[in-house]
């Protein structure tokens, strides 16, 4: 008999935590009642409730209740696995007072950030998770340990393979941010110093995270006509590390590669096919950012400190083939007309133009303005450069998380890419809501089951009993992105309530200021 009720709870209430049908009733601190559940699975949705009680959820579907915990309406409204977002710079931002809550992140529904991306960010691991914990952070945190960085404290910004000596010291810091809860080990291969790696130095590197059973992230080296060259390192690395890798910011950049999006899906599922456990993440923009230099200087002028770059500059036959290759590099912007400066400090009224309109500004040359900037200390800039109709591909498979590339920020006289304020919200609200490129549920899990599933986290990701509540609840109707490339500090609309670690960190679309978010460590 008692056979026969279990399996008639479990097809009537396939969401239900089973031994909660059998007790006098669940003891909670809030009920979140009558949302729509998306899981982070992937599935349909279904309606049904969720108890919290402590920081975690305790009972998922319906059930009941004991005593006279606050009930929230949530009828009308979808409810999901707090988001976890697998690539931000937010590493320094999170130790500032004025950023530390990362309020932008959580108007999206972010619960989770991960740092140490495109091989930047702190080395000593410890010494920054005690940093995080110090100050309070609004979200949680995930760390990498970052190439650039390692390689810059082993042996400086040059260009040449590392010493046996050299190779060690970098084993060291990447074994040691291990140790200390790093989730895995990151590179950025068109920055320095990391462009200089080849591919043994890197598997060298990515061997100390594997013995760690931590993953591989990277900013792989080309993301324009050469990006298969560049798939194929990284899959490279994987087989002979025995790693699990990741693709950050899967995308086709520059006119030249546009419609390459097939053929790299091609090569990744082919690869996924063959046992290679590949993943990517995506924003869901047509417009990139970075540094000015790393867009347009190439590599081999990079070395060293920024006043050894400006000599180069200077010196009668160096400098005149750095500044054939910058024009060159303009020449592949449509003259400067697809690089907008999102920061300049030496004049912030360049702040949202792009160079080509600046130089007409200015009467002169793009050429002329990119070398003044660079004098001067240089710009962060928006390219754009991809077409939407790649990044609806690559939104389409399966494997592909939704990460911002974004940090957290408060509005200022900069004019940066919109993702820090929209990717999330974006991702569901017009990708998924409005233009039915994805559905809710595959959008959902792109932004929870997904990336928790790649960081192999445990307890977080999923709406489940015993989970942590990290939790977003969002009106469908409304949660929506504003923040637009003119004017890009506009918080997401539509996020009704938002739980981190079972605390409410925004109630009617309002923050708490509640700082419940905690430093995550990989095997603890």
């Amino acid at each position: 008999m008692t056979r026969y009720l279990l399996l008639v709870v479990l097809m009537v209430a396939p969401m239900v935590a089973v031994d909660a049908q059998f007790d006098a009733g669940i003891e909670a601190d809030v009920i979140l009642k009558g949302a729509v559940i998306h899981d982070g699975s992937g599935k349909p949705g279904v309606v049904g409730d969720v108890a919290i009680k402590g920081d975690r959820i305790v009972a998922v579907g319906k059930f009941v209740v004991k005593g006279n915990p606050r009930v929230l309406d949530c009828t009308g409204l979808v409810l999901a696995p707090g988001f976890i977002d697998l690539h931000t710079h937010s590493d320094y931002p999170l130790q500032n007072a004025k950023t530390n809550a990362n309020f932008n992140y959580q108007t999206q529904g972010v619960t989770t950030v991960v740092t140490g991306n495109c091989g930047a960010g702190p080395v000593d691991v410890a010494k920054y998770f005690a940093a995080l914990e110090k100050i309070g952070i609004g979200t949680n945190v995930i760390h990498q340990v970052p190439h650039n960085d390692v390689r810059r404290a082993a042996m400086g910004n040059v260009n040449r393979a590392p010493t046996e000596k050299e190779l060690r010291r970098m084993e060291e810091l990447v074994d040691q941010g291990m140790k200390d809860g790093a989730f895995g080990f990151a590179t950025g291969l068109i920055y320095n110093p990391g462009t200089y790696s080849k591919t043994d130095e890197l598997v060298a590197l990515a061997k100390v995270a594997a013995k760690h059973k931590g993953f591989y992230a990277s900013h792989i080296r080309n993301e324009n006509t050469e990006v298969l060259a560049a798939i194929e390192e990284i899959l490279e690395i994987a087989r002979r590390c025995g790693i699990r890798v990741h693709i950050s910011h899967i995308k086709v950049s520059g006119r030249n590669a546009w419609g390459k999006a097939p053929d790299v899906i091609a090569l990744i599922r082919k690869a996924r096919k063959d046992g290679i456990d590949v993943t990517a993440d995506q924003y869901p923009y047509t417009a990139s950012s970075t540094s000015l230099s790393a867009t347009l200087i190439p590599a081999r002028f990079r070395e060293g400190s920024t006043e050894d770059m400006i000599k180069r500059l200077d010196d009668p036959d160096i400098g005149a083939k750095m500044k054939k290759a910058i024009d060159a590099s303009l020449k592949g912007h449509l003259n400067g007309k697809s690089i907008k400066i999102a920061g300049y400090a030496k004049n912030t009224s360049w702040q949202g133009k792009d160079l080509f309109t600046i130089a007409e500004q200015e009467k002169k040359s793009p050429l002329a303005v990119a070398l003044d900037i660079t004098r001067n200390g240089g710009a962060q800039i928006v390219n754009f450069g991809m077409q939407d109709d790649d990044i609806r591909l690559f939104m389409m498979e399966p494997y592909v998380a939704t990460a911002s590339d974004g940090a957290s920020m408060l509005p200022s006289d900069k004019v940066p890419h919109p993702r820090s304020y929209g990717t999330f919200s974006r991702k569901i609200g017009r990708y998924a809501i409005e233009d039915k490129v994805i559905t809710l549920e595959q959008a959902i899990r792109s932004a929870s089951g997904l990336p928790a599933d790649i960081l192999q986290v445990p307890q977080r990701g999923y709406i489940k009993a015993g989970h942590y509540a990290d939790i977003v609840v969002f009106d469908p109707k409304s949660f929506r992105d504003k923040a637009t490339y003119e004017r890009p500090h506009q918080h997401s609309t539509g996020l009704k309530y938002l739980y981190v670690n079972g605390r409410l960190a925004i109630e009617d679309g309002n923050a708490t200021n509640v700082l419940a978010g905690r430093v995550l460590r990989h095997g603890r």
